[in-house]
């Protein structure tokens, strides 16, 4: 079962990614509004992963230099 949701979601990743490339290139309008949900979620991605990096750094015992 996890098999099939972590497969949907790599192909709703790809359309996205497709959707993306193909409103670059000047799609119909559904295209650049898909591409923009998709961006958008991108964009909440690393904004998440910025903000649990700060907050998370503080027990970090890595070789990273921040």
């Amino acid at each position: 079962m996890i098999l099939y949701v972590l497969i949907g979601v790599l192909a709703l990743a790809v359309a996205g990614c497709a959707c993306v490339v193909w409103a670059s290139r000047g799609g119909p309008r559904w295209v650049r509004a898909i591409a923009t949900v998709t961006l958008l979620g991108g964009e909440a991605v690393r904004a998440e992963r910025r903000r649990s990096r700060r907050w998370g750094n503080g027990n970090n015992s890595g070789g990273g230099s921040d």
